[in-house]
């Protein structure tokens, strides 16, 4: 199970990658293999604004539907839009190529709350 050590994750099973006041926000390698083969995501819409632990999408598998759950609040500044042709490579790469979301952060504090990679290691196993 691949757990990057420069992420930051959720309990439920969301990464999030910082680069100056934007972010990254996907969903973990662990997710992806227990959701099977993924065949839609919801995005939400750009400029759309959400609070930590808000729902900001779905997440569509073969078998199951889950809620994607932003890991700190802010505004959404981009969609991967590759997504809509190509949502498999969320099941492929999901830390690269399969992320989600880009989120101006509202409150970089936000991000003292979530898990370090060796913290959600333990989580899941």
């Amino acid at each position: 199970m691949d757990i990057p050590n420069n992420l930051k994750y959720t309990k439920e099973h969301e990464w999030i990658r910082v680069e100056d006041k934007t972010a990254y926000v996907g969903i973990t390698d662990y997710a992806q293999s227990e959701l099977g083969d993924i065949v839609f995501i919801e995005l939400p819409n750009v400029n759309d604004t959400f609070s930590k632990d808000d729902v900001f999408g779905t997440i569509e598998a073969v078998k199951t539907l889950a809620d994607l759950y932003i890991p700190v609040s802010g505004k959404i500044i981009e969609v991967n839009e590759n997504l809509d042709a190509e949502p498999e490579s969320v099941n492929s790469d999901p830390y690269n190529k399969g992320w989600i979301v880009k989120i101006e952060l509202n409150d970089p504090s936000e991000l003292n709350n979530l898990l370090s990679d060796s913290e959600y290691s333990d989580l899941i196993n």
